[in-house]
Parts: C-alpha cells; sequence; structure tokens
C-alpha cells in the first residue's frame, strides 16, 4: 500500500530506519513510533518508497 501524503512517506522512513537500528527508536514520535510499532519492515518499506511527486503534504483521515 503507498503512503497516501508526503508526512506519511517521512514517517515511515524514520520507522524503517529504526527498525533497520540506523536510527534510535527513542527518537521516533507521532505517526513514525505508531508504524515502528505496529508494522513490519516489508510494509514500512513500501510507504517510504513511494514516490512523493504530486501528493499532498498532509491528508486528513
Amino acid at each position: 500500500m503507498p503512503a497516501k501524503s508526503k508526512a506519511q512517506q517521512k514517517a515511515a522512513g524514520m520507522a524503517l530506519a529504526a527498525k533497520r537500528g540506523e536510527m534510535k527508536v527513542s527518537e521516533l514520535q507521532g505517526a513514525a513510533k505508531e508504524m515502528y510499532e505496529t508494522m513490519d519492515e516489508e510494509e514500512l518499506r513500501d510507504f517510504a518508497e513511494t514516490k512523493h511527486d504530486n501528493k499532498p503534504e498532509h491528508v486528513e483521515n
């Protein structure tokens, strides 16, 4: 499932980096922390790899 916004794509990238040990989990906040706790590495990669051309910065739920 691709990310729906640039913010979601960035949060997934941060969570993925934490899963891989490239950044500290304690540095995660908000959506990135929630994604880290609830998604596996493959799901995070799908969100993080989404092209963000023509994507809005934020999407309201």
